[in-house]
C-alpha cells in the first residue's frame, strides 16, 4: 500500500534591500495586508545603514501576480529593491527546523581564515547554517551561527581543534528553550578572568618569581598536585609585606570582553559566580567593582603586617 502524498504549499519568498530608514517594514506588511496570505517566517538585519529584509509567506497561486504588482509600486515609492520567488514544497520542507545546534566564534580581531574554517568544518560534518549574526563587536567581535543536521558533541570536537588552530575561542551549545533559562556561571580567575596568575604577581613582588614558576611547571607535569603545589608557593611568600597586596591588585588587567560578559550575563538574570586558587586578600575589590557576590578563594596568612608564608 503506497503512502499517502505529501500536501504542497504555494509560497512566496520576497527579498527587500536598501538604504534603511524608519516605515519600511510597516509599509511592507500594510501592502501585503489586503491579501489572503499568511506569515510563515521572516528575518531583518541592518548592517551599515543597508537594511536586508527576507519574508516567506503562503498565499492562494491566484494572487501571485497582483502582490508582484503591488510590491513593484512599493519598491519605487520606497527607493528600495524587491525581488520575490513564488513555488509549491512540501509542506515538511517549510516547517522549522529541529535539533538545531549554536555555535558562537570570538575573536579581538576576526579574520576572514577563521570564519572560512568553522563553515568548512560545518559543511565537512553535513551540518547547514541556517543564520549568522553578530552578537558583539567590541571589545572583542562574536559571531553566532545557528546550524541543522550536525551532531553537537561531534562538531563541538572538531571546532575545538579550529578554534586552537586559529588561535579563536569557539562554544557549541544544544538549541531549545534551556538556551534562554537563568543558569549559573562559574568561571575561574587566574587566565580567565584577569589576565595574569596572582601567586606569580605575588611571586614577583617577593622575588621568587623563578622559585614559583618551577614549582607551578611541576605540578602541571603531574609531579605535585595541586594542593602541595599551592602550599610550596604561598611559602615561598613569607615575609612579604602587606603592601604588596595593594600594588599588585593595582597591576590586574581583565581579560578583553570579561566586563562586557559579566555585565550582560547580570542584566540577563544569570548568576555569575567566580572560584580561584588565588586569594580574596587579592581578588575582593576586583570583585565588588564587577557586582559579583559568588566566589570561593583562598585567604593569605598577614601577621603585624607580612605574609606568613601561609
Amino acid at each position: 500500500m503506497s503512502a499517502t502524498a505529501e500536501k504542497d504549499q504555494f509560497t512566496g519568498l520576497i527579498l527587500l534591500t536598501g538604504i534603511d530608514k524608519p516605515g519600511i517594514t510597516a509599509t511592507l506588511f500594510e501592502t501585503l495586508a489586503p491579501f489572503s496570505l499568511t506569515v510563515l517566517d521572516i528575518e531583518q538585519v541592518v548592517i551599515r545603514e543597508r537594511l536586508i529584509l527576507t519574508l516567506l509567506i503562503a498565499c492562494n497561486p491566484a494572487h501571485s501576480e497582483a502582490i508582484d504588482v503591488d510590491l513593484e509600486e512599493l519598491a519605487k515609492t520606497l527607493d528600495v529593491d524587491i525581488a520575490t520567488s513564488f513555488s509549491s514544497a512540501p509542506i515538511s520542507s517549510i516547517a522549522a527546523k529541529t535539533g538545531l545546534v549554536h555555535a558562537v566564534l570570538l575573536s579581538p580581531k576576526l579574520l576572514p581564515s577563521a570564519v572560512a574554517h568553522v563553515a568548512q568544518t560545518i559543511r565537512e560534518l553535513g551540518g547547514n547554517i541556517e543564520s549568522i549574526s553578530r552578537t558583539a563587536s567590541y571589545p572583542v567581535t562574536a559571531i553566532e551561527f545557528v546550524i541543522s543536521n550536525a551532531d553537537q558533541k561531534v562538531l563541538k570536537a572538531s571546532l575545538a581543534r579550529v578554534a586552537i588552530d586559529q588561535g579563536v575561542d569557539i562554544a557549541v551549545q544544544p538549541g531549545g528553550l534551556m538556551r534562554h533559562a537563568r543558569k549559573l556561571v562559574l568561571l575561574d580567575v587566574d587566565s580567565t578572568l584577569i589576565q595574569q596568575e596572582v601567586i606569580e604577581l605575588l611571586a614577583n613582588k617577593a622575588g621568587v618569581n623563578t622559585e614559583v614558576v618551577k614549582i607551578t611547571d611541576a605540578a602541571m607535569r603531574g609531579e605535585l598536585d595541586f594542593e602541595q603545589s599551592l602550599i610550596a608557593r604561598v611559602a615561598l611568600l613569607s615575609g612579604l609585606p602587606e603592601i604588596a597586596i595593594t600594588q599588585v591588585q593595582s597591576e590586574i588587567a581583565l581579560t578583553p570582553g570579561a566586563r562586557t560578559l559579566i555585565r550582560t550575563l547580570q542584566r540577563l538574570g544569570h548568576t555569575v559566580c567566580v572560584v580561584s586558587g588565588g586569594f580574596h586578600n587579592v581578588i575582593d575589590p576586583l570583585l565588588k567593582e564587577l557586582n559579583i557576590t559568588h566566589y570561593r578563594a583562598n585567604t593569605l596568612e598577614i601577621v603585624e603586617g607580612k605574609l606568613t608564608g601561609k
